[in-house]
């Protein structure tokens, strides 16, 4: 488990487009969430949840008919019927048999489509709604709502199942997550909303998933439990958080007013698209990527995120940079096979967020420390975790290798814009950031001192160039000390931002 939001961990246990205006950022503080109106701007937003697709009014040629004044009744028929079975849902309230594990476990190739106005609801008693290992199963325009899953575990595809799509559903008010996901899944047109920690959880006890698809949906108001509270620095709580996917498109959502992270990936994820979003009035950071590798992230619209989480960590004294877009221990690698070999961020637009993009690298951090927080996973270039001990870890190639370094990132082309008056800060609220800790712990640590700060401020290709910086921006490099002007960033010492400018003035 993670302990402070700069190193967290795995957890323990297992297309409506609109054009829209802002409004300002609050906590969410566990109320059901109504969509708020998008910044001003040509933003094309997924308000999904103000206007889901209806699914089909009449029972498609040959599916069977299920009725919601029969409890039970899908589970039962789901059993009854054959694979590749359509299952129409009538208009009305359906429920499952009251006991808490009572779900439907559709069989492979399984369609289940909900009239208008058909819910699936779990009258906080049942667990699970959609579980079983069966693939290529189907769900789409059918609310999901008040199921009880335990902390970590997912309401539908409970058993993170292959090759599940889940469309034009409004999964809403559940305990846990509102879905897990498999490999090859398909997310696309759903409203995930005011669920208890997730709206998804991309997690697989056995296996990674991959060719994961998440477009076009709202997601909204998840983390009402405010678990990060509950469990401080777990780690466990966003609007989506994805664990060891190989192979994601995160596109054309509109994530916002999540108590904590908009999106989080965590722990040994490569390959990531995540383009063309909106990503706004967040709590905590709009995006984390951490200990993960290879990503492209661009033509993204971030503003007004951070606030919460931001205000209350400079409140409270600390000096660290906390950002908007968090890459943390994750880097371009290109002996992992990926759509691109660095972490490329570009043609974004952040505006009047806490701070902007932090690059950190925590030098206690790697295979078989005590510190490493990622439930003693190691990094995907060692297969065989107990080599990352001295003094084999002290010697090229394991000296490199049994840690996740943040290296290749290349952030260009970004117009940045701060105006303090809307975010309501004096200070801290103003920085981009590269740098890390000084290196104390474990004992045989062969990276104490200032080896890491060194490395990831001066030799691990970390780029900022071609920028558009709007507002009072300050610069953090090599550790929290270190707060520059835009000269100093950009001279001899860093030589960051080629390129860029820079229009002091507040606003845009």
């Amino acid at each position: 488990m993670g302990i402070k939001w700069r190193n967290w961990a795995l957890p323990a246990a297992p297309l409506a487009l609109v054009l829209l205006s802002a409004t300002g950022c609050t906590s969410t503080a566990g109320a059901q969430s109504e969509p708020t109106a998008a910044p001003s701007g040509s933003v094309a937003v997924a308000r999904v949840c103000a206007k889901p697709s209806a699914g089909p009014a009449k029972a498609p040629a040959g599916a069977v008919t299920v009725d919601p004044a029969v409890v039970g009744d899908l589970a039962e028929k789901t059993k009854s019927n054959p694979p590749s079975t359509t299952f129409w849902l009538r208009p009305g309230k359906h429920r499952l048999a009251p006991d808490r594990y009572a779900q439907v476990i559709p069989k492979e190739g399984n369609r289940y489509l909900g009239a208008p106005g058909a819910v699936l609801d779990g009258g906080k008693k049942n667990q699970y709604a959609f579980g079983g290992t069966a693939r290529d199963v189907t769900i789409g325009h059918l609310t999901v709502q008040r199921f009880v899953a335990p902390h970590d575990e997912g309401v539908v595809n409970h058993d993170s199942a292959d090759g599940w799509v889940i469309e034009h559903a409004t999964i809403q008010y559940n305990s846990g997550a509102g879905l897990m996901a498999g490999a090859r899944q398909q997310v696309r047109a759903n409203c995930l909303r005011d669920n208890g920690q997730y709206g998804m959880n991309a997690y697989k006890t056995n296996g990674r998933i991959s060719g994961l698809v998440v477009e076009g949906n709202e997601i909204v108001g998840n983390n009402t439990g405010d678990w990060e509270r509950r469990r401080e620095g777990c780690g466990c709580t966003g609007g989506i958080k994805f664990w060891a996917v190989n192979g994601a498109d995160v596109r054309g959502n509109w994530v916002h007013d999540n108590r904590g992270t908009g999106l989080w990936a965590d722990t040994n994820n490569n390959d990531f698209r995540i383009e063309k979003n909106v990503l706004e009035a967040n709590d905590g950071a709009a995006l984390i990527y951490e200990t993960s590798y290879n990503a492209v992230i661009r033509n993204n619209t971030i503003r007004r995120n951070n606030w919460v989480e931001g205000r209350r960590e400079a409140k409270a004294g600390d000096t660290f940079p906390f950002a908007t877009v968090y890459v943390s221990e994750s880097g371009g690698e290109p002996r992992v096979r990926a759509r691109t070999d660095k972490i490329e961020i570009y043609r974004n637009v952040l505006e009047n967020n806490w701070s902007g993009i932090t690059l950190w690298e925590n030098a206690d951090r790697f295979c078989n420390s005590p510190a490493n927080t990622s439930s003693g996973d190691c990094t995907l270039l060692v297969k065989d975790t107990d080599r990352c001990v001295q003094p084999a870890i002290g010697k090229p190639p394991l000296y490199a290798d049994c840690r996740w370094k943040t290296q290749r990132v290349d952030i260009h082309d970004n117009r940045f814009v701060l105006d303090k008056s809307v975010v309501k800060c004096a200070e801290k609220c103003d920085r981009m950031a590269v740098l890390a800790n000084y290196g104390t712990y474990p004992d045989w640590s062969p990276y104490k001192g200032e080896k890491v700060a060194d490395a990831i401020t001066h030799e691990q290709d970390n780029r900022w160039h071609d920028n558009v910086y709007v507002g009072p921006w300050k610069f953090v490099a090599q550790d929290t000390s270190q707060v520059l002007n835009s000269a100093r960033w950009q001279g001899k010492s860093y030589r960051q931002d080629a390129g860029s400018t820079f229009r002091a003035r507040a606003g845009g």
